[in-house]
C-alpha cells in the first residue's frame, strides 16, 4: 500500500445496500428503475438466513440484473457463494474474516472490508490487499461513531492512501459531508428504502448530495486547504 501521488479523486460513487432479502421477486423488480436513477457503483445484498440452495437462487436471480445495469453485486459475507452464484465479491467484517476469506476470492473477486475499529486496523487490511475499507457502518446493537468522527477517519485514509475508502451514511447529511471528506463511495442502505418518497426519489437526492460534497472537497483543494484544515 502505498502513499497516494494523485492530488484528487474523482467524484465518489453510491455504494447500495438492498434491504435484507427474503422475498427475491420485489427486489428484482424494484431494482432495473432503481439503479437508472442514480450513478451506482456496486450493489450489497444482504441475504436473510436460508438453506444454501435457497440462497444461491436469490444471488443468481439478482446477479444480471445488478451487472447488467453496470454496478458490481457484493454479497455481504457468504464469501463461499460468490462464485457459485455469479457475484462480483463480498463484503467482509473483521480482520479475522478477511484473514480467512481473502485467499478465496482474490485476484479475481472483490473484498471489500468493514468492522475496522482502528486506523491500525484499515492499514492491515489495505496492507493484505482489501479493495476497500468501510468506515462508519453499525455495530451489533446499531451503534457507531459520530458522523464528524467517521469523516475525519475517511479524511485521513483518502489523504494518505491509494485503496478506495467507503463512508456509511445513515442520512444525506451524512453523504453529503462524507463526500467532502474524500470518500470514493458512500455506502447507503435503510435510509434508501425507508424513505416516505420512495427509494427512487431517496436515490436520486443522495447523490446529488455527493455533487454537493464534493464540489465543496474541490473548492478547498482548489484554494490550497485540506478539510482537516491542514495546509
Amino acid at each position: 500500500m502505498s502513499a497516494k501521488s494523485a492530488p484528487a479523486r474523482p467524484m465518489p460513487r453510491l455504494y447500495l445496500a438492498t434491504p435484507v432479502v427474503d422475498d427475491v421477486a420485489a427486489l428484482a423488480a424494484a431494482l432495473p428503475s432503481l439503479l437508472a436513477r442514480a450513478d451506482v457503483a456496486a450493489v450489497l445484498l444482504r441475504l436473510a438466513d436460508s438453506d444454501p440452495r435457497t440462497l444461491l437462487g436469490r444471488i443468481k436471480t439478482l446477479a444480471p440484473i445488478v451487472q447488467g445495469a453496470g454496478a458490481a453485486l457484493l454479497l455481504d459475507g457468504h464469501a463461499d457463494l460468490v462464485a457459485r452464484g455469479g457475484a462480483d465479491g463480498a463484503h467482509l467484517i473483521g480482520l479475522e474474516a478477511m484473514q480467512e476469506t481473502l485467499p478465496s476470492l482474490k485476484p479475481d473477486r472483490i473484498a471489500g472490508v468493514g468492522g475496522l475499529h482502528t486506523r491500525h486496523d484499515a492499514m492491515v487490511a489495505g496492507e493484505a490487499g482489501a479493495d476497500y475499507v468501510l468506515f462508519g457502518e453499525p455495530g451489533a446493537h446499531g451503534e457507531r461513531p459520530s458522523a464528524e468522527a467517521i469523516a475525519e477517519r475517511l479524511n485521513w485514509w483518502a489523504e494518505l492512501f491509494e485503496p478506495p475508502c467507503v463512508g456509511y451514511a445513515a442520512n444525506r447529511d451524512e453523504a453529503r459531508d462524507f463526500a467532502a471528506a474524500g470518500a470514493d463511495f458512500v455506502l447507503v442502505a435503510d435510509m434508501i428504502w425507508s424513505d416516505q418518497a420512495g427509494s427512487a426519489a431517496a436515490l436520486a437526492d443522495v447523490a446529488m448530495a455527493l455533487k454537493e460534497g464534493w464540489a465543496l472537497k474541490e473548492g478547498y483543494a482548489a484554494a490550497g486547504h485540506s478539510l482537516t484544515g491542514r495546509n
